[in-house]
Order: C-alpha cells, then sequence, then structure tokens
C-alpha cells in the first residue's frame, strides 16, 4: 500500500482526521477515529458524518468507511442508533487523582478603597462620551481607519494644544504635541530618547522610579520640603529631572516660583530636560491654579498629562509636549505605526474636548471631590482632632500626618479594619531612606524633622535598584504618615471608609504629668 494522508472536516469544525502511514486503509481510518476519541478531540456524543460523505471526503470506498464505523461501534468507541446517526459513544469518564499544588492563602479583599490613583470609575460621562463618539465617528476621515500616525491622530492634538494653552499655560502648537498611551508610556519613551541619569523628588511613584531603572535610567532623590523639590541639589551630570510641580505627589503644594525659575536655568545651562508630570493640574480648591512650568521654556521642558485622573485610567491616552529638537527621536522610538492608543478613542477625546464637554465633566469632578475632601477633614476633626492633613489644597488625596514610628502599625491597623490605604514612606525613594540613617547605619528620631523641615547635610550614596547617588538626599529622617485618597470610592461607600480610617488611627498621647510643687520651705528658727 502506498503512504497517503488526508483529512475531513467533520460537523463543520476544522477537525483534522489524519490518515498517514502504510497498510490497510480501513484499519489507518480506525486509528485515527480512536485516537481522535482517545484525546478528547471528538467529544462524548459528538455525531460523525454520513460514511457516504466522510468517504467522499477522504477518497476512501464507502464500503472501507463503512466498515471501520461498524467495527467500533463493536469495539465500544462509537454508538450507532437508527435516526440519529453514528455518534461518539458517552463514556463516564476516568477517575484519576488529581495532584494541585498548594495555594497559598486567600487575603481577604478590602471591604473600603482609600488608595490614591484613579477617580470614582462610577462617574464616568457615559452619556457625554457616547455622543462624542458618535459626532467623532460621523466626520472622521477615512484614514483614521487605516495604519495609524505615531504622532497621534491630529483632530485631538490641535484640540490638546486649545486646552492646555488655555487651562495650563502651555506653549505648544499641535506639531510638537505626541500622543501616548499614558503617563507611563511617555516616561519610557522619553527614557530611551533622553537616558540617564536622572534626578527625582525624593517622594514619588515607585512604578516611575521602576520603569526608568528598567529601561537603564537610574533616579537619585532630590529633597522635598514646603517649597517643593529642592533644585538647587541639581548638578550637571543629570541628563533630566522628573517634577510634580503643580501638586507635588504625594506631599502636596506646588513649587515654589524662585525654584520655577531656578530649575529652568539649570536646564538652559546645561542642556538638561525638566520632565513635568502634570498628573492632577486641573484639580484646584483653595488656591488660584498654577501654570505649567512647561510655559517658562518650552524648549527645555517636557509636560506629560493623561486623563486617568480627570476621565478614565481605561481609556489610555496621554500627551507629551516637546522641545521641537525631540519630537522627530520620540516618534521614531514610537515607532513606524500607532499601536497603543485607539484612533476612535482619540478622535472621540477631540470632539469631548472641543465641544466643551470636557471642561464641564473637570468642573463636575472638581465640586465632587472638594467635597469628599471636606468631608475627609471633617471626620478627622470630630474623632481624631490630635492628626493633622496636609496637601488638601490641591489634587485626589490628602496626607494623614502620625505620629513618629506608628506608620507601619497603622498601615496593619487600617488592614485589620478592612480598608486599603497606603503610607508615605510606601513613596520615598530608597536612596533618601538610606541617607536618612546615621553614620552607625541606624535611623534617627523622625520628630527631629518636622513635615517640611529645612534640608541638612548631603547623604553619600542612594540605595535600591536603579538608584544613583543621592548628593543631595537630607540626613534628616523622614516623617510618617498615611496617603489617603478620597477620590475613589463611591458615593455610598465613602462614610464606611471615613469610619475605618478613623478606627485605625491612633489615639492622642496623654498629656505630659504635671510636676508636683515643691513643698514650702520650713519656718525660721525664732
Amino acid at each position: 500500500m502506498d503512504s497517503w494522508v488526508n483529512s475531513a472536516e467533520i460537523l463543520g469544525s476544522d477537525l483534522p482526521l489524519e490518515l498517514s502511514g502504510t497498510g490497510n486503509r480501513r484499519a489507518l481510518l480506525m486509528d485515527a477515529l480512536r485516537e481522535a476519541v482517545r484525546s478528547g478531540r471528538l467529544a462524548p456524543g459528538t455525531r460523525l458524518p454520513p460514511y457516504r460523505s466522510l468517504a467522499a471526503d477522504l477518497g476512501l470506498a464507502r464500503n472501507t468507511v463503512a466498515d471501520a464505523y461498524a467495527e467500533l461501534v463493536a469495539e465500544g468507541w462509537l454508538a450507532a442508533r437508527q435516526g440519529s446517526g453514528t455518534r461518539v459513544a458517552e463514556r463516564a469518564a476516568p477517575v484519576t487523582p488529581v495532584h494541585r499544588p498548594r495555594q497559598p492563602e486567600r487575603v481577604a479583599r478590602p471591604v473600603h478603597d482609600l488608595v490614591q490613583g484613579q477617580p470614582d470609575p462610577s462617574v464616568f460621562p457615559r452619556t457625554a462620551w457616547l455622543a462624542s463618539a458618535r459626532r467623532a465617528l460621523a466626520a472622521a476621515p477615512d484614514d483614521a481607519f487605516g495604519p495609524g500616525d505615531p504622532h497621534g491622530r491630529p483632530e485631538l492634538r490641535r484640540a490638546l494644544a486649545g486646552y492646555l494653552a488655555r487651562v495650563r499655560g502651555v506653549r505648544a502648537t499641535p506639531d510638537r504635541i505626541v500622543l501616548c498611551s499614558g503617563a507611563a508610556h511617555g516616561l519610557r519613551l522619553l527614557a530611551e530618547v533622553v537616558g540617564g541619569p536622572w534626578a527625582a523628588e525624593e517622594y514619588g511613584l515607585p512604578f516611575h522610579r521602576e520603569l526608568l531603572a528598567s529601561h537603564g535610567v537610574g533616579t537619585r532623590p532630590l529633597g522635598v520640603d514646603a517649597d517643593g523639590a529642592r533644585v538647587d541639589g541639581l548638578t550637571r551630570r543629570d541628563r533630566a529631572v522628573l517634577l510634580t510641580p503643580a501638586h507635588q505627589f504625594p506631599t502636596g503644594g506646588p513649587l515654589h516660583p524662585a525654584r520655577r525659575a531656578a530649575v529652568v536655568d539649570w536646564a538652559r545651562a546645561t542642556g538638561g530636560l525638566v520632565v513635568e508630570d502634570d498628573y492632577d493640574g486641573e484639580f484646584r480648591y483653595d488656591r488660584q491654579p498654577v501654570g505649567a512650568v512647561q510655559g517658562l521654556d518650552p524648549e527645555h521642558v517636557v509636560l506629560v498629562g493623561s486623563v486617568s485622573k480627570s476621565l478614565s485610567p481605561a481609556l489610555r491616552i496621554g500627551w507629551m509636549v516637546l522641545p521641537q529638537r525631540l519630537v522627530a527621536p520620540v516618534v521614531a522610538a514610537k515607532g513606524e505605526r500607532e499601536q497603543f492608543s485607539s484612533a476612535t478613542e482619540q478622535l472621540t477625546l477631540a470632539d469631548f474636548v472641543e465641544s466643551g464637554a470636557y471642561d464641564r465633566q473637570v468642573r463636575r469632578m472638581r465640586q465632587r471631590h472638594r467635597r469628599r475632601r471636606d468631608q475627609l477633614v471633617a471626620a478627622l476633626e470630630r474623632r481624631a482632632p490630635h492628626v493633622r492633613v496636609t496637601g488638601i489644597a490641591a489634587g485626589l488625596h490628602a496626607v494623614v500626618e502620625l505620629p513618629p514610628g506608628s506608620e507601619r502599625s497603622v498601615v496593619r491597623a487600617a488592614a485589620w479594619q478592612g480598608l486599603a490605604v497606603e503610607g508615605l514612606g510606601d513613596y520615598l525613594h530608597p536612596g533618601a531612606e538610606d541617607a536618612s540613617r546615621g553614620p552607625g547605619g541606624s535611623r534617627g528620631s523622625r520628630d527631629s524633622r518636622g513635615p517640611h523641615g529645612p534640608g541638612g547635610p548631603r547623604g553619600a550614596h542612594a540605595g535600591g535598584a536603579g538608584a544613583v547617588p543621592a548628593a543631595d538626599a537630607s540626613l534628616v529622617p523622614h516623617r510618617d504618615g498615611l496617603v489617603v485618597g478620597y477620590a475613589t470610592p463611591a458615593e455610598s461607600a465613602y462614610p464606611g471608609a471615613l469610619d475605618a480610617l478613623c478606627r485605625s488611627l491612633p489615639p492622642a498621647a496623654p498629656p505630659a504629668a504635671t510636676p508636683a510643687p515643691a513643698p514650702p520651705p520650713p519656718p525660721a528658727a525664732p
């Protein structure tokens, strides 16, 4: 017999039935059917094609297929019933012991969530967004549905140029704006183009530092005080500095005007780059809006923004306003085609901005967040008047200051209350933490530094992955606190989250004992 391979489509599904090798064709067919049943490709109860059809598909004689079916029925592999054709026989699955690896104990999901980082997803403006999507799709040019331009859709770049100039004081034309999938994506591209090392505020998102480190860019910490980042610690060795000048994250407060000018002067003198993370620039409550540093010098500052705080992180739309010299390298690093952000969502956001719906949503959220903040402050004043709340003039979170040495225990107490909340120490640069240790390697008393105390002597080195020498990190230890995100919970869940927070806080310290009055002197001798 010759060697041959053929296949058939069984019941309309692409299940190949391979007959290969030499020998009796009926035997080859039976072996193939047994293997299909044994492997589970033909499940119990599956109806097989009529033998005439299968014979035609496989190029076999009809009697060959009919005989194979009959023998497999006799063996118990198949079952034939008048009027219902031939099917795979129903059989009980064998009972075999299953050895499963031991799973770690599941951690109970928190009941309450005060972790910073995102707005309440239930307030996404679905109706207005849908209206913008309909208008945008109806007016979209044909090229919007082809391979995307890595610059991003021109409609959105034009809309953002106008919006950022009006609201944030940004000086930009659409050709300087490159769209990305969020601030993290923007940092990845800048790390690839600019290289390192970078300086970064001693308090900031660990994720951003780890992201830069994964691209070979080490960071060293700049001290932070009441006036924001201490930019006088920048050196010529720094290729860039990552700042949150509108609202320092997470400690709160804007970068002082003198320091804004100083960091631009540093960039001009050294050729360095200021990377301005404008993560919540629209949300101001008790002070006037602070314009972007980018407006001082568009050729030395990159403004990075997104809609993660104002609309939703699910949209995955961000932007970089770049110096002209960086546009081409960043676009080249991004790739030949847009592969990160949906063109239809870019078009929808462009309409959302130009129609005024974005401004209305920001005003609505600003009022909501301010009300949430006021509820937080009132609850703490009523139930924990001994704690201090800072960083509340803007943004979506506040810092609840804690007694020295109590941060970890309070975070654990919050977990017992079913509350997810983060400690301020979670955001401290590892280099700043190392620099806060004394000559013997032990940490001093945290209360030796106030909430925004002045900087002390310079540290010698910085620790942690991706860290570089911390030439400007303060040797004075850092404070304890909680970073409380008041924007995340749903309206109905917020009071319960505040209650859990208050129950987690340590009680007020007992007042110091008043010394007993000295006894009166004995009477004078007569």
